[in-house]
């Protein structure tokens, strides 16, 4: 009778090993640049980046940028509340709203600029910026961005969203700022609209909001020598 109840236990603990490896997801490895008890920004394996295999995946960084250039683009990101047609003829259109606030703008421009002088060909930036709710909630704004060639790439993964602090098991949005922890309900737009280049989405990204959640700026329009640094120059 003890046998049996000691099988018992060793088996249930081995299925609940095997139930944890199997649905372990990887860490993805990064190298922090800043980080206080709520905020930080890091410079993340990019795994799109496929070196030495394919060259030209390898993005532009190092890439040394001036303070005051970052903050400018940054302050130039806007979010507006996607609205199907319907809530349009019953709400009218959503504003325009800063993706930044001014606290936020001024430590992710210095910080920023910092990871991208830091950064390696096969690294982007991530960022992750929090403001403490309640004991199990915080309100958290999240994403990524990257050089390649003269465009930068800025992704929103998160934009003011009040996230629930699990219980127990993986807190996700500190360990994936790029990953949604919610529907992504927003659009991306950028001032002067002519820097945007356009990108091509699919059908299913549309109806999921999902196409707005990324500006590819075109630097040469935005700053005096987008090419000063590049690998080469």
């Amino acid at each position: 009778m003890i046998v049996s109840r000691f099988t018992f236990h060793v088996s249930r603990g081995a299925l609940l090993c095997a139930l944890l490896v199997g649905c372990a997801i990887p860490i993805v490895p990064y190298r922090s640049v800043y980080e206080d008890p709520v905020n930080y920004v890091r410079l993340e394996v990019d795994d799109s980046v496929l070196l030495p295999e394919w060259p030209p995946s390898a993005h532009a960084h190092p890439k040394a940028m001036r303070v005051d250039d970052v903050a400018r683009i940054l302050g130039s990101i806007l979010v507006k509340e996607h609205r199907i047609w319907l809530q349009k003829w019953w709400q009218g259109e959503a504003l325009l709203e800063p993706a930044f606030r001014p606290e936020e703008l001024a430590l992710l421009s210095q910080q920023i600029a910092e990871a991208l002088a830091e950064a390696r060909p096969n690294e982007r930036v991530t960022y992750y910026l929090s403001q403490p709710q309640t004991s199990v909630k915080r309100m958290i704004t999240t994403g990524g961005l990257y050089v390649h060639g003269t465009e930068l790439h800025v992704i929103l993964g998160n934009w003011q969203v009040l996230y629930g602090i699990p219980a127990y098991g993986m807190i996700y949005d500190r360990r994936y700022p790029m990953r949604p922890t919610v529907t992504k309900g927003f659009d991306l737009f950028f001032e002067p609209g002519e820097a945007i280049i356009a990108q091509q989405h699919s059908l299913w990204d549309t109806l999921l909001a999902n196409t707005d959640d990324e500006l590819v700026i075109d630097l040469t329009k935005v700053i005096p020598d987008p090419t000063a640094s590049l690998p080469g120059s």
